[in-house]
């Protein structure tokens, strides 16, 4: 019998990361063959990681902090995603050639609609953060058609300049996009996405709690210790709290049809590792 194929995750750090678990488990609920590994990158060496793996056979991988506007730069070809973000999360690596594409987004969609049940049309969302994880999620956010969409960020010309890259998106979707003062925002929102750095550092939140509505939905992008004071603050001011795992597993299952046009049963490994990280 051949090999399953190889796939992994780059990143630096990376001993951390559940995908390993999640794509195992994605190959055995869709009966797909393969092998995926986490793999630290060295800082200063993501490209000859990159070729090391391919030269051993790799067929994808998924690419994590700090490797994601590397891995846009370092493709062969990149989806319109990728293009606008300047950041790639996959690559599917085929006959020599690496295509970037960026999954994050569709994941953060998915696990808003279909996992918190909050459809993005007409609503207000608020997006904090101006770096590559807002930058990736702002195209699929703007292609579900909000009301509006304000991107805060501690420095506003970021803010400014995705709003920029993006107006023809907004358009198109009939979607006012817009920047706004991080420290003062001067509105209320239906959902606040937390994209920005804030949590992981262990800093507080970054904007007012006047930016949440009753009944908000307030999620952020990280999972596990990270996010708690984030869903804390959220809960505490009567907000739905949604940590970023439901991102994670759904960008996943993008990645996991990319590479195998298979699309895995999101929801029910989603169920099944939060039952495993439950204390």
């Amino acid at each position: 019998m051949s090999r399953p194929d190889l796939y992994c995750v780059f990143g630096h750090p990376i001993a951390h990361s559940r995908s390993p678990w999640i794509h195992a488990r994605f190959a055995e609920l869709s009966g797909e063959r393969l092998r995926y590994e986490a793999r630290l990158a060295p800082l200063d060496g993501f490209a000859a990681a990159l070729r090391a793996f391919a030269a051993e056979g790799g067929r994808g991988c998924n690419v994590t902090v700090p490797f994601k506007a590397q891995a846009a730069q370092l493709a062969d070809s990149r989806s319109e995603r990728v293009a606008r973000a300047g950041a790639a999360n996959t690559l599917v690596l085929r006959d020599g050639a690496v295509h970037a594409d960026n999954t994050d987004g569709l994941g953060l969609v998915a696990d808003i609609e279909q996992g918190a049940g909050v459809l993005l049309a007409g609503r207000d969302v608020l997006l904090i953060g101006a770096g590559g994880a807002a930058a990736g999620a702002l195209a699929p956010l703007l292609a579900r058609g909000p009301r509006r969409l304000a991107i805060c960020n501690r420095t506003p010309e970021r803010a400014q300049a995705l709003v920029a890259s993006h107006q023809d998106l907004a358009k198109l979707s009939k979607t006012e996009l817009l920047a706004l003062d991080q420290q003062a925002p001067e509105a209320d929102f239906d959902l606040i996405i937390n994209a920005s750095a804030s949590s992981l550092a262990g800093a507080g939140v970054p904007v007012p709690v006047s930016v949440l509505r009753p009944g908000s939905l307030a999620l952020d992008m990280m999972y596990g210790p990270p996010a708690q004071g984030f869903l804390d603050w959220a809960a505490r001011h009567g907000a739905s709290a949604r940590d970023g795992l439901g991102m994670l597993v759904h960008q996943a299952a993008e990645a996991f049809a990319l590479w195998r046009g298979v699309r895995p049963p999101a929801a029910q490994v989603l169920a099944e590792l939060r039952a495993l990280l439950a204390p």
